[in-house]
């Protein structure tokens, strides 16, 4: 891999479309494609840890791995001041420990029925992502973004996805899916880790990006 020209693709260790095409607009600039893991064959990683980080690594070292591209992970959640910062690295599956099958629409509604007699809506959402321009990079790199909020007592929006119609944002007066894509980009969590990560592939990976 030349340190002046960007590869060809990166690999994603996800599966998520709405990841996906965030991170590729957000990453634009460098002017590489994300490929999904589940595109090229590979099976998603064992998330163990208990915090953000660990998890994205884990998932970078994956999918570098079994692909031989430089890899890409995020690990993202919800953080909620009432329940001591869970969901946490459990937002994926959260709405299962209440019965409820795996989706977005399933834990929005677990979210709110566990809230809805507490007071104290203040939440944050969180991006770590983690690059490596192979599994045994010993320095890899991390960007972490998060944006704070409220839970609406309610829905609202079309846009995004995950927790979004329930993420109030005080500065906007509206969820996040009430918000345009290049507006949420721009102020998201994972947009703000994105481009942190971007300045430190330019700085580090490919100073010519």
């Amino acid at each position: 891999m030349s340190r002046t020209e960007p590869p060809r693709r990166l690999v994603l260790a996800s599966n998520n479309a709405g990841k996906l095409a965030e991170l590729q607009a957000l990453l634009a600039p460098l002017e590489v494609e994300l490929v999904t893991q589940g595109s090229l064959g590979i099976p998603e990683a064992p998330e163990p840890h208990r915090t953000f980080v660990e998890n994205a690594l884990a998932k970078a070292r994956h999918a570098a791995a079994a692909s031989g591209l430089p890899a890409l992970a995020d690990d993202a959640g919800l953080c909620v001041a009432a329940f001591g910062g869970g969901p946490g690295v459990d937002t994926a599956h959260y709405c299962t420990q209440f019965g409820y099958p795996k989706s977005d629409a399933h834990n929005v509604r677990a979210l709110l029925e566990q809230m809805r007699d507490v007071e104290d809506r203040r939440a944050a959402m969180v991006s770590t992502l983690v690059a490596l321009r192979a599994p045994d990079d010993p320095e890899p790199l991390i960007a972490s973004g998060r944006v704070e909020g409220l839970i609406a007592r309610a829905p609202a929006g079309d846009g995004g996805f995950g927790f979004d119609p329930v993420m109030f944002l005080p500065e906007f007066g509206c969820t996040f899916a009430q918000l345009p894509a290049d507006v949420k980009n721009a102020h998201s969590h994972r947009g703000r880790a994105a481009r942190a990560m971007l300045a430190l592939m330019r700085q580090r990976w490919w100073p010519a990006a």
